[in-house]
């Protein structure tokens, strides 16, 4: 018998004892069915209710004039009724045209399909009486895996008969008509339930129809309601022992999570283990008290059908699951035998973004209800050939899935679990001596717990198994380009628009490093509200005003170097690098370090190297490789000097500024001088000129600051202030002090490290950082509370010291990354407060002067404010999918969203 012939069955037609709870707390096995046939349940004011499938295909079959177009405009909304008659209005302008029939169902039947494919209850408003007719709408249903529902409306001839005499456009419909409809629909009504509609509602007489109530009922595989937390189990196989302990290690006290967490097991609760009855009594059991949900593999369903009294062979376990359960009494086998029949094939959960199954389900048939979903999802599909142990070569769906919701599933053993493009396969062949294995959603957290020995010796061996992470398509086209909304957990849907995805697919595909090696870019900064104090666009007060009235208590002032961002990759060795990231070749890089449009920092992979290395050194001696328990760390940081990268634009647009003005002021300011000698009244024009030779020395002097010459890693610094991610977790979320203390840790290991007192700026250019051994640089920082006018008082007498010695200014973030306020929403994860000769260098020598402060304190910040958090949200995703270890598409997918809403038109200067 094939999968196909064994599970043609579809979902509504099980019982559902094992489908967990609903949205009121209840099972489902408490609830009404109300379900098939041709009987219905008395609804309250004593008419007839009509159980309708959230997700179906509804035809109503009668004769003409039988009642069906007023009752699909009574129980189903406007656009979800398609009418025969309206879709030959459309092709031939007349409603009543029949030769437009043959068009106008081809019409119906495809804007059928578009809705089913979108996953939208459909009403068919013909007469259906024909079984032809039915015939091409139930194999549309099929088409799109969704129940086929009948509504009958069986109403008297006489009556249909009037109500087209009745109306001006049927007045001349012949009364054989009619006749004919009702003699079609009498002899169809034995027959409806084997030509494939899954539920049957007859409506008898007028008053019947009349009084009748359409109910929808949520489909059994459609438990998106329940958002957990969960810790989702894989193939048991009978060994009690191993899942008792599982559970003890996830928490559960006799089956109950203190914390209210639910299991789920993916199916193969049985055969070939040591104890397949106490497997399945700890199970029914947690389902029973609403503990557990469960879904049926493939040994579930053939020792269903065994139970059931039908032939199947009692091979692969099943006769050890035999032989145990004859030790069981007959009721605990009726138990057993209603608890399988009871499962429902897959579940969707979290708001569609889990889905649980047994073999794996392309996200075609996620919350689908049909004997094909049931069979993919207890059996996967199989390319028809075998490999060298005779077992079928199973098609690799999860390579090429690209669905939303992950998927959760067990049936073909790994060595391991580990994510391949959002899906994840949690069988590690525990009953062949591997690991019994859960995953804590939506932690995406592994936990397992080892085998205590060989129970059933596999016939491929477990390690010969391909590995489940390894993704044989890490990137497509198509993952990237065209309009596109990416799902963050931060902030929910970031739109990106086609063209700006355009614009990144440029940058990324010519000028970035290696993808694999471009797990994260950070996210532009916001500046503080503008400040209305005199001679100040920005100042800190501002800020901590703001983030006090977002409730944010404690805030850190991070010192803002004159560099440029960069993000640095480092592997602890080659061989981490290879097996974390895929790099190979015998000049295997270490890692990247890049800037924040995702290009190499140095022309070199020498120098690049030699900065890793200094780097992993101190990593290293700090201790860090090993209390982190990573091969690899991912760090934000700033590199300087601003020259290293700004070079060419030192040259064209700030240098040549200064050499112009250097230039023409010295000539114009002696030859006014002299005037004024002679007694010309050139006062003013003097006065202004000496001022605006001022502002322009004072311009040259904020951007050499931050100038000096290299070369090699002489005179490089960098200062990192943030740790990223680490193998296996995101650590972007890690409280601000905590992270600055870990950075200290690498910074002190560093060779002749550059301190705090150090890194202050100093006057002549190259004097802030000279050359010598120290390559990382430490962040001065204060932390501060905005509660306290004291303290505030201290970040602002920080900030006008460190800006008055040449300092570019601070960056403030809420000491707790990821905080949001009273409403909800994310507040800004820091922003930057800018130093007047900073400023100077961004919007003119000039600035300062106050008409040109009056006119600068106009700038719209809404734009940057907006785009700075989507892209702190998509830096966030990107970071927890590289921690939880999905694939490459799926990380690149957020940062080449940041990527592309960086080209988002705002203004450079903010």
């Amino acid at each position: 018998m094939s999968n196909e012939q064994e599970s043609r069955d579809s979902e509504e037609g099980a019982s559902s004892t094992g489908s967990g709870r609903d949205e009121k707390g209840l099972r489902p096995a408490e609830q009404g069915r109300g379900a098939g046939g041709t009987e219905g349940v008395t609804g309250r004011a004593g008419g007839r209710v009509l159980p309708v499938t959230d997700l179906s295909l509804v035809v109503l079959v009668g004769a003409s004039g039988s009642g069906k177009s007023t009752f699909a405009r009574r129980h189903f909304k406007g656009t979800e009724v398609l009418s025969s008659d309206f879709c030959r209005g459309l092709v031939a302008d007349d409603e009543n045209d029949q030769g437009a029939s043959k068009d106008a169902f081809e019409v119906l039947h495809y804007i059928a399909g578009k809705r089913l494919a979108a996953g939208r209850l459909t009403v068919v408003d013909a007469t259906s009486v024909q079984s032809e007719s039915r015939r091409r709408l139930i194999a549309l249903a099929r088409e799109y895996d969704v129940l086929p529902i009948a509504i009958v409306l069986d109403v008297p001839e006489e009556v249909c008969a009037e109500r087209n005499a009745a109306r001006a456009d049927r007045a001349g419909m012949p009364r054989r008509v009619v006749q004919r409809h009702t003699r079609e629909l009498r002899r169809s009504l034995r027959h409806l339930e084997r030509e494939g509609f899954r539920k049957v509602h007859v409506l008898r007489g007028v008053e019947e129809v009349e009084s009748a109530e359409v109910v929808r009922e949520r489909r059994y595989n459609d438990l998106s309601h329940l958002t957990g937390p969960f810790d989702l189990i894989g193939d048991v196989h009978g060994c009690s022992s191993e899942l008792e302990s599982l559970l003890a290690q996830l928490g559960y006290v006799d089956g109950h999570h203190p914390e209210g967490r639910t299991a789920v097991f993916v199916g193969d609760l049985v055969d070939r283990g040591p104890d397949s009855p106490g497997v399945l009594r700890r199970v029914m059991a947690m389902v029973a008290a609403g503990d557990a949900l469960c879904v049926p593999g493939n040994h579930e369903n053939k020792l269903g059908r065994h139970l059931a009294g039908r032939t199947v062979r009692l091979s692969h376990g099943l006769a050890e699951t035999d032989a145990q359960l004859a030790g069981e009494s007959e009721e605990f086998r009726a138990r057993v035998a209603e608890f399988i029949r009871s499962l429902v094939s897959h579940y969707v959960l979290d708001g569609g973004r889990l889905v649980v199954c047994h073999a794996g389900l392309p996200e075609k048939y996620h919350g689908r209800t049909s004997g094909r979903v049931r069979s993919h999802a207890l059996y996967g599909d199989t390319t028809g050939e075998t490999d060298e142990f005779g077992l079928p070569v199973r098609y690799p769906w999860a390579e090429e899935y690209r669905g939303r919701a992950a998927v959760v599933y067990g049936h073909t053993p790994v060595p391991r679990a580990s994510w391949l493009n959002n899906t994840i396969c949690l069988d590690t062949g525990a009953v062949f001596g591997g690991k019994l294995t859960a995953l804590r959603w939506p932690e995406r957290e592994l936990v397992d717990v080892p085998a205590e020995k060989v129970w059933y010796e596999p016939v491929k061996p477990l390690h010969s198994t391909a590995p489940g992470g390894a993704d044989g398509r890490p990137l497509d086209l198509g993952d990237v380009t065209g309009k596109r909304a990416v799902e963050t957990r931060h902030a929910g849907r970031v739109a990106v628009r086609e063209e700006n995805a355009a614009a990144a697919l440029e940058v990324m595909s010519r000028f970035a490093v290696d993808p694999r090696l471009l797990p994260y870019l950070p996210p532009t900064m916001a500046p503080t509200a503008t400040s209305r104090q005199e001679g100040y666009l920005e100042h800190p007060e501002e800020a901590f005003a703001g983030y006090a009235a977002d409730g944010v208590e404690r805030v850190v002032c991070e010192e803002k170097h004159m560099g440029s961002r960069a993000v640095v990759l480092v592997c602890r060795d080659a061989a981490a690098a290879r097996e974390a990231f895929g790099v190979l070749g015998e000049d295997c890089p270490t890692g990247a370090v890049y800037t924040r449009t995702g290009r190499p920092f140095f022309g070199e992979a020498a120098t690049t190297e030699a900065v890793l290395d200094r780097l992993r050194t101190a990593i290293g001696a700090a201790g860090l490789w090993t209390e982190l328990e990573s091969g690899w760390l991912l760090l934000d940081a700033e590199l300087m000097p601003w020259s290293l990268k700004a070079s060419g634009l030192l040259r064209t647009q700030y240098a040549a500024v200064g050499a112009a003005s250097g230039a023409v002021f010295p000539g114009a300011l002696d030859a006014l001088e002299r005037a004024a000698a002679r007694g010309t009244d050139v006062g003013a024009l003097l006065a202004a000129q000496r001022e605006r030779a001022a502002d322009a020395a004072a311009f040259t002097e904020a951007y050499r600051r931050y100038c000096w010459p290299t070369e090699g890693l002489d005179g490089v610094r960098l200062a990192p202030f943030q740790l990223l991610a680490a193998q296996g977790r995101s650590l972007a979320l890690l409280p601000h002090d905590e992270q600055l203390a870990l950075i200290d840790r690498i910074v002190a290991e560093d060779e002749s490290p550059v301190t705090a007192e150090q890194s202050g700026p100093a006057t002549s250019p190259g004097a802030q950082l000279p050359g010598g051994g120290g390559l990382l640089q430490t962040t001065r920082r204060l932390f501060v509370d905005t509660a306290d006018p004291a303290s505030v008082r201290a970040g602002v007498d920080w900030w006008l010291e460190m800006t008055a010695r040449g300092g570019e200014g601070m960056v403030v973030k809420p000491v707790r990354p990821g905080v949001r306020d009273g409403k909800g929403r994310l507040v800004q994860p820091g922003v930057k407060v800018r130093g007047r000769e900073y400023l100077r260098i961004i919007y003119g020598p000039e600035y300062t002067r106050p008409e040109h402060l009056d006119r600068l304190r106009g700038r719209f910040l809404g734009h940057k404010r907006s785009l700075a958090l989507r892209e702190y949200a998509l830096g966030l995703e990107a970071l927890d999918r590289l921690g939880g270890g999905e694939p490459l598409w799926r990380v690149h997918e957020a940062v080449f969203a940041v990527l592309a809403l960086e080209s988002e038109p705002v203004d450079p200067r903010l």
